[in-house]
């Protein structure tokens, strides 16, 4: 059964749907179709559901007769999306297999069931060598390049950190000295060592353990991908929290070459800062704006540079994009902490990746923005700041 608020604005050339996770098994083509019949019937709730789901896709309301069709699931403690045209009928079915397999990912991946994969490898990893899948093992190589082409800047063993700092749980906290460097002595990706033969995974380190919520969004939509791709379906967006995005095709609607997502004003609300054009590339964006905590006038950012086990603050927001959604998530991360100039030097040694910086300056209301590898057929800057 589809679940939540539908609508239908067709001059706007948007149809919403929101797919619930009760009972996922149970959402059929039919029941889907039945709900796009009971869209069009719901023409005075489409402008609240437009406008809450162009917000939600960050993509302008493509304009003309082009119909669009919307469908989301929460999983991954987010919402997950995709956008598509309404002529594209046979992607219905996909997409409700689509969000299968993003919550098979997050069965996989969750540090937060004792039954997941990863909280099996936790356990068994530093005692004997454990075997995983394809998928994951690639997940676990790129996690291993990443830690060291961003010399510790991205790094899968920080979640003691993240305990300790009390962001696991979201319910932050300023921990002691002693707590804080006893997280440090945990953390260091170089205590994994990884076997292509036997596609196992070994920690050289008894206390290391992983966790994927940096790069978990953007693996479960390259999943996505690789699936619809392997169908022949063209011409979608995914997004996941709306953080992670992920583009194949076009908007047959639109003027610019690919989809249009817009990147967020850091100092008003409700305003974009640029528009990025994504084709078969995606795109990720980390910012400390969403989760934090403040003691003594101090905020501290949920994203902790895992090399110094402190809160990054040298920019506000991070924008990466990537051929994958796994590796723009992972850079988004990186970038965050890392320093203006190291970003600079990692898109110009690493050409496939372009990145934006929004960063303060020393008026709190100035920003400035840096674009490394961002060309005018990538995006458009709105407000450049200073």
């Amino acid at each position: 059964m589809l679940q939540g608020n539908t609508a239908c604005l067709t001059s706007r050339g948007l149809v919403a749907y929101n797919v619930g996770m009760s009972n996922p098994e149970k959402h059929s083509r039919r029941d889907f179709l039945q709900g796009r019949a009971a869209v069009r019937m719901a023409a005075n709730q489409a402008q609240q559901w437009v406008d809450s789901a162009s917000e939600l896709l960050g993509s302008a309301s493509p304009p003309g007769p082009v119909v669009h069709v919307l469908a989301s699931r929460r999983a991954m403690a987010c919402e997950f999306a995709v956008q598509y045209h309404e002529a594209d009928e046979e992607l219905a079915e996909a997409v409700l297999a689509a969000f299968d397999v993003i919550e098979s990912v997050e069965d996989q991946l969750t540090i937060y069931r004792d039954d997941s994969e990863v909280i099996d490898i936790n356990h068994r990893a530093a005692a004997e060598p454990v075997e995983v899948d394809r998928g994951l093992f690639e997940l676990l190589e790129l996690c291993d390049r990443l830690y060291r082409d961003t010399d510790g800047a991205f790094d899968i063993t920080s979640g003691p950190l993240s305990r300790v700092w009390g962001f696991l749980n979201r319910a932050g906290q300023l921990p002691d000295s002693s707590e804080l460097e006893y997280a440090r002595s945990r953390v260091g990706a170089d205590a994994i060592r990884l076997d292509p033969n036997s596609q196992s995974i070994r920690f050289h380190n008894a206390a290391t353990e992983i966790n994927f919520n940096s790069i978990g969004k953007g693996y479960a939509l390259d999943q996505v991908a690789t699936q619809l791709d392997h169908d022949g379906h063209t011409d979608y967006l995914w997004h996941g929290g709306g953080s992670s995005v992920l583009a194949r095709g076009k908007n047959r609607s639109g003027t610019q070459p690919g989809w249009t997502v817009g990147l967020k004003h850091p100092q008003r609300p409700g305003t974009r800062l640029a528009e990025v054009y994504l084709s078969d590339r995606a795109l990720a964006t980390a910012g400390g704006a969403t989760q934090f905590f403040e003691q003594d006038g101090q905020r501290y950012s949920h994203i902790l540079d895992p090399r110094t086990g402190q809160p990054a603050k040298g920019v506000y927001s991070s924008t990466v994009l990537a051929p994958s959604a796994a590796e723009a998530d992972g850079l988004a991360t990186a970038f965050f902490v890392m320093d203006v100039d190291a970003v600079e030097a990692y898109c110009q040694q690493h050409r496939h990746i372009s990145a934006v910086l929004v960063c303060p300056v020393a008026e709190q209301s100035d920003f400035v923005v840096r674009a490394f590898g961002m060309t005018e057929r990538d995006w458009t800057l709105i407000n450049s700041g200073e």
